[in-house]
C-alpha cells in the first residue's frame, strides 16, 4: 500500500519546481529555501494542510 497520496506527490513536485527557480520561501521569515530536504518538508506540509494523504510527523 502507497504511503503518499497523488495529491501530496503534486504539491512536493510544485515544491521542488519552485524551489529550483529561487521563489519558494519559508515560513515567518521568507527567505528563500535552498535545502532539497527543507523543498520536500514544506511540499508535504502543504499536502497536510489541504487533507492529502501524508503520514504523520515523526516525534
Amino acid at each position: 500500500m502507497a504511503k503518499y497520496g497523488k495529491s501530496s506527490q503534486a504539491s512536493v513536485k510544485r515544491a521542488m519546481h519552485k524551489m529550483k527557480e529561487g521563489t519558494l520561501k519559508s515560513g515567518k521569515s521568507k527567505k528563500t529555501v535552498s535545502s532539497r530536504k527543507q523543498a520536500i518538508a514544506i511540499g508535504l506540509s502543504e499536502a497536510r494542510k489541504k487533507g492529502a494523504k501524508v503520514p504523520r510527523k515523526a516525534a
